[in-house]
């Protein structure tokens, strides 16, 4: 019994020592939920580096569908520096003019150091997260709300429209010419572009997985 309950005891010290073991390589993790809190939750500035806003600017000739990409950078206080954009892990098949869908998160993907995802409106329409003159959020909205990234952008032309935890809708010029002609204002009230993931719900307003 005796030489039982020693047996016992050291598999449970071993067990112990495991345990203890995953504690410390799971604080040593990243924690993405707190990913949105690091900029007061609140952020207020958007920084778009200079290879980013050209690899943008060409990205966005090259596609007529949407296309997606992983913001790469840091934060900043209250400002959120984009310093490159990392290609999504985007089926061709998955990119329509309306609607992208990844097929993966940009971590799993391999891209460390995401601070939130952008992806184009190619007809330049509707680039704003909420109804014109209204607080009715569009699909782009509803997708930003269950992410965990403090900010999410729409490619849309010269600019780039977008929005942080506050909900507050801002935009970046990226350059003085328009790339394409008519990538200006919203011409006309739609529901928002349905931007989804392989858990959407049914009326694909969810982006579950980018």
């Amino acid at each position: 019994m005796q030489v039982g309950g020693v047996g016992l005891a050291r598999r449970a010290a071993r067990a112990v020592a495991a345990a203890a073991g995953l504690m410390v390589l799971l604080a040593l993790q990243p924690e993405p939920a707190r990913l949105a809190e690091t900029a007061g939750s609140h952020a207020r500035a958007l920084i778009v580096s200079d290879q980013a806003r050209r690899y943008l600017l060409l990205q966005y000739r090259a596609y007529p569908t949407e296309f997606m990409g992983c913001m790469i950078g840091e934060i900043h206080g209250n400002a959120v520096i984009v310093r490159r954009i990392a290609p999504a892990d985007v089926e061709p098949g998955h990119s329509t003019e309306t609607t992208v869908v990844p097929k993966q998160t940009c971590e799993d993907a391999g891209w460390a150091g995401t601070v939130g995802v952008i992806h184009s409106h190619p007809q330049g329409e509707r680039c704003w997260y909420f109804f014109p003159g209204t607080r009715v959020a569009s699909s782009d909205a509803h997708s930003f709300a269950r992410q965990i990234y403090p900010v999410d952008a729409i490619m849309c032309g010269n600019r780039v429209v977008w929005i942080s935890r506050d909900m507050v809708q801002q935009q970046v010029p990226l350059s003085g010419a328009d790339p394409q002609p008519g990538a200006a204002a919203p011409v006309r009230q739609q529901r928002g572009n349905q931007v989804h993931g392989g858990a959407a719900a049914s009326d694909g307003s969810d982006y579950g997985s980018r």
